[in-house]
């Protein structure tokens, strides 16, 4: 490592503190490694998940960031995929064996021994970092860089989870933040009905939703007005998946898309029975992040985002923690970026 060269880095030190703003080492690639010059990057729930302990196996001290547009500005000795001056995104799943069961039969998203940018690899709330070329992916046309940060996870995750609702027609989302508000304008785009919950009183979030085409929003404990075939819950709050199973007709599936939930409330049979099914959703694969940043062009997928500079990342897990915007967050690392 090139300890003569310094960055700007928003670290964590242990779970349950704020994030400090350091200068540290300007890291040198491994040789299946690309540098990047960050961008921007994304903000997610599943960074206050690890801000909040609620992951229990980060790295640390540990760079969170796992949504991240930047340019390569080094490649590492054995790299052939991209040269200094690409633009490539990085997401959650940053490192798969390719070796084990899962990997074998195409689910490197439960590779027994996956590491996470932002989680057990350093992320993207810094000036530059360090991503395995195997996962990077190049950045579609015509998007700016803040635009295009939120396709990396809540974009990838919801597209997964939409996958598997299968080929429901009317879908639930319940929570309608990042994800949510990414998946709507696909669901439409395949010719599909959604279905917006939020908190009690929320009613920004459900005007939020019916502006991007909802036909319904209204509280999570509030019956839809019709029987879904699928629901998605965004939020991870396990209080929600019986109300959900309330909410899906027989045979209907309810997916959890969330790395991390609240415990799960005893319900009573009944509302599981007649076929009903609950599944959850585990990372992402590299197919996924093909699949859905090719398709969002087509749509096109917008994203409504509330920039903050590098500085203020804790600022910006504080607004997420309480629901102070709709869409997604970005933090702006580099602010000559698009």
């Amino acid at each position: 490592m090139n300890t003569s060269k310094k960055m700007r880095a928003m670290v964590l030190d242990r779970p349950r503190i704020a994030l400090e703003l350091r200068e540290i080492a300007l890291p040198e690639p491994a040789a299946d490694q690309v540098r990047l010059k960050v961008q921007v990057c994304g903000l997610c729930r599943t960074d206050l998940h690890v801000v909040d302990g609620d992951l229990t196996e980060p790295k640390l001290p540990i760079i969170p960031g796992h949504q991240v547009v930047g340019v390569v500005d080094a490649v590492g000795a054995n790299t052939d995929r991209y040269r200094p001056g690409d633009k490539v995104g990085v997401p959650w799943l940053g490192y798969s064996c390719g070796e084990c069961f899962y990997c074998q039969s195409g689910r490197e998203n439960l590779c027994d021994h996956a590491k996470y940018t932002g989680y057990q690899i350093d992320g993207g709330f810094a000036e530059y970092m360090l991503a395995d070329e195997r996962f990077c992916f190049p950045i579609p046309q015509g998007y700016p860089d803040v635009q295009a940060a939120p396709l990396l996870c809540a974009g990838l995750i919801g597209y997964r989870s939409l996958r598997m609702a299968r080929e429901g027609k009317r879908l639930g989302f319940y929570g309608f933040g990042a994800a949510a508000h990414i998946l709507v304008q696909v669901a439409l785009y395949q010719d599909r009905e959604v279905y917006a919950f939020t908190r009690e009183g929320d009613t920004e979030g459900q005007e939020f939703a019916r502006k991007l085409g909802a036909v319904w929003a209204g509280a999570s404990e509030t019956q839809p007005p019709e029987w879904l075939d699928a629901a998605i819950i965004f939020a991870p709050v396990g209080e929600l998946v019986p109300l959900a199973l309330k909410a899906v007709r027989k045979g209907g599936t309810v997916v959890c898309a969330g790395i991390h939930m609240s415990e799960i409330p005893a319900f009573p049979y009944s509302i599981l029975w007649e076929e009903r099914s609950v599944v959850s959703v585990a990372n992402l694969t590299r197919a996924d992040g093909e699949e859905f940043l090719a398709l969002a062009p087509r749509v096109p997928v917008t994203t409504e985002v509330h920039p903050y500079p590098l500085e203020r990342a804790n600022d910006a897990l504080e607004d997420l923690r309480h629901g102070r915007f709709t869409g997604a967050a970005v933090i702006v690392v580099d602010p000559s970026a698009g």
